[in-house]
């Protein structure tokens, strides 16, 4: 089954990809199309990932997932949240993120660090689908006072996992894939798509 990838962002769609392979789907990056990203002007992750997964469906004419995810560190009120992408200012600018973070967090005590990454797929069969497939994952941990790894993307680098006892950046791409929030939230999706 085709099925475009409302994403620019090639770090969600190698790890989407390895995901939906074994499931047959034909993964399209929307850009490879001249889709362009709409506007988030949702106020949760679930209203994004249906605002970007329906701008894709209309324009491609084929069934589209979106991803919206982002971290939410409690010390922060949740933030950087949604605006997990463009935190510091300038979209996708993951060190200048990540500098901002750690800077915000700099006098929180080790118990003061939780964080979870958060991801809200939304699969849409057409552009006017009034029910769309909709799965969330959730990754707990706590942030780091300093970088450590170097694989991953965006805050992977300061997310620590306690029970690998190390940074997500730290983690081998396959075990990531296994337990990150995108995985997870790819799981319950399955199981709906088994239900259709």
């Amino acid at each position: 089954m085709r099925l475009i990838l409302a994403s620019h962002n090639s770090g969600k769609l190698a790890e989407l990809q390895a995901l939906l392979a074994p499931l047959g789907f034909d993964l399209i990056p929307q850009n490879a199309l001249g889709i362009d990203e709409p506007e988030e002007t949702g106020l949760s992750f679930v209203e994004n990932a249906i605002l970007k997964a329906r701008h894709a469906a209309r324009i491609s004419g084929l069934p589209a997932l979106a991803d919206d995810s982002g971290l939410c560190v409690d010390a922060l009120g949740g933030a950087p949240g949604l605006y997990s992408a463009r935190y510091a200012g300038a979209h996708g600018d993951h060190a200048a993120n990540i500098d901002k973070l750690l800077e915000a967090l700099q006098n929180q005590p080790e118990a003061g660090r939780s964080a979870r990454f958060v991801c809200v797929l939304a699969l849409l069969r057409h552009a006017e689908d009034p029910q769309p497939l909709i799965a969330e994952g959730l990754w707990e941990g706590r942030i780091l006072h300093r970088r450590a790894g170097t694989g991953g993307f965006g805050y992977d680098p300061v997310f620590f996992v306690p029970e690998y006892d190390m940074s997500a950046a730290e983690l081998a791409p396959e075990e990531k894939n296994r337990i990150s929030h995108r995985a997870r939230a790819l799981a319950l999706l399955r199981e709906k798509i088994a239900l259709l």
